[in-house]
């Protein structure tokens, strides 16, 4: 069982990578193997449906892609939407246009959006479970829209209880949502 958390900025350690880190840390507490493609690692080429060559970086993370089980997805809200970093991330999911499991078919996805100020982070969340939908995914009941202030995240964590425990929320939620499924399909190949 996998769940792929993508997002950040390219600053590496930026609010939205510490939050999305937080998440996955959650999932893992959960008994899911969790896989993190931030700021950095996002850093391809703009996507080019035409251009079938791939960097390493986007081959990695359509490998990871493919193989999850669930995802959790985190970006800055920059100018109300999803950045363009985060955007062009998720672009490369159209190379699984074909594939068996189309895109995120079927798969939870949980939501995180940061911004300085709640209205950035509530655009961008639901930009976000936009694109989940379009995507084929199930974005999970709740998601964490993140007001960020100075302090917020610091090199042991976060420093808000509330805003860590919804972080939390996001983690638990896909993972407990990709356990149900893999003791529901272990239960159903048991019986057949």
């Amino acid at each position: 069982m996998l769940i792929v958390g993508l997002g950040g900025t390219l600053r590496a350690g930026s609010t939205c990578e510490s939050a999305l880190r937080i998440a996955l840390d959650e999932a893992m507490r959960h008994g899911v193997r969790t896989a993190c493609f931030a700021g950095p690692q996002l850093r391809m080429p703009m996507y080019d449906p035409a251009d079938p060559d791939r960097t390493p970086e986007a081959q990695a993370l359509l490998a990871a892609l493919r193989r999850a089980d669930g995802v959790i997805v985190a970006s800055p809200g920059y100018h109300g939407s999803i950045s363009g970093l985060v955007k062009n991330a998720l672009d490369y999911t159209e190379d699984m246009a074909r594939d068996p499991r189309s895109y995120f078919d079927d798969l939870p996805v949980g939501c995180i959006a940061t911004g300085f100020g709640s209205q950035a982070a509530m655009t961008t969340i639901d930009a976000l479970r936009a694109v989940t939908h379009a995507l084929r995914g199930w974005p999970t009941p709740f998601a964490a829209a993140i007001s960020v202030r100075a302090g917020l995240f610091a090199e042991e964590g976060c420093t808000d209880a509330t805003v860590e425990a919804q972080l939390r929320t996001v983690g638990r939620q896909v993972a407990q949502a990709v356990r149900r499924r893999h003791a529901a399909e272990t239960e159903l190949a048991r019986s057949v």
